[in-house]
């Protein structure tokens, strides 16, 4: 069935003329083409994504209305659906245009790791764990599993916890490290206030599971905290 305009958005009072928007967009879209992603702004970006699922309606204002809420593309994107439904004019389905962007960069990120031996495409690692972590707004600890020539096994999410915190079973992470026949580990978490700079509790907990792991012949790489701001490498800042 086709869209009935107003049916899956909400109604923003954006509607303009046909020849107005149709010629924005085409000069938009042709821009894109022919001077390639750097010519167009965050909020072109969010257009560009937005234009098959808001298709009769001027969308220049709600792009730009996404940008100064959430700060960037990259926020935008990422951004929990209940808050992007908070947005007037964003409806299921240029929700559903915002979280298959998530995922498609999520996905392209993660096949540059498993190219490679971790080790030796440390940049795909970093890339592939801010994309998918940076801008949730809740903690996460994710666990990388490596077997001897370090490459990728696994790649899981063990807990999820909240803005600030996320509870971490050393002899559990080391369990599942031992069912999957790892003997590497990359411990990864975010900070949802930006910041990724290790907290005590960050140091101790890291501490902890190097010690249950060393015994048994696991090692632990790295512990990378990301946020919005960048990001911070234990082994980088010699806390392991």
């Amino acid at each position: 069935m086709a869209d009935i305009p107003g049916e899956n958005e909400q109604d923003t009072g954006l509607s303009e003329s046909a020849p107005h928007y149709h010629g924005h967009r085409e000069r938009l879209r042709s821009r894109f083409r022919e001077a390639g992603a750097d010519a167009v702004s965050d909020y072109e970006l969010l257009e560009l994504v937005l234009f098959r699922a808001i298709p009769q309606r001027d969308i220049k204002p709600l792009a730009k209305e996404l940008i100064a809420k959430f700060g960037s593309f990259g926020e935008a994107v990422a951004a929990a659906p209940k808050r992007l439904a908070e947005i007037k004019g964003m409806g299921d389905a240029a929700i559903t245009e915002l979280k298959i962007v998530q995922a498609a960069a999520s996905r392209l990120a993660r096949g540059e790791v498993k190219k490679r031996t971790i080790l030796s495409s440390w940049q795909s690692v970093i890339d592939y764990c801010r994309t998918t972590m940076a801008y949730e707004d809740k903690e996460q600890f994710r666990l990388l599993f490596l077997d001897k020539r370090n490459q990728l096994i696994a790649d899981e999410v063990q807990q999820v916890g909240t803005v600030d915190h996320t509870p971490v079973y050393p002899r559990e992470v080391v369990k599942r490290a031992l069912e999957l026949s790892a003997t590497a580990l990359i411990l990864v978490h975010n900070h949802p206030s930006g910041d990724p700079t290790p907290s005590r509790a960050d140091i101790q907990m890291t501490q902890s599971i190097v010690n249950v792991a060393k015994p048994l012949g696991i090692a632990v790489h790295d512990h990378i905290i990301v946020g919005k701001e960048g990001h911070a490498s234990f082994k980088g800042l010699k806390l392991i």
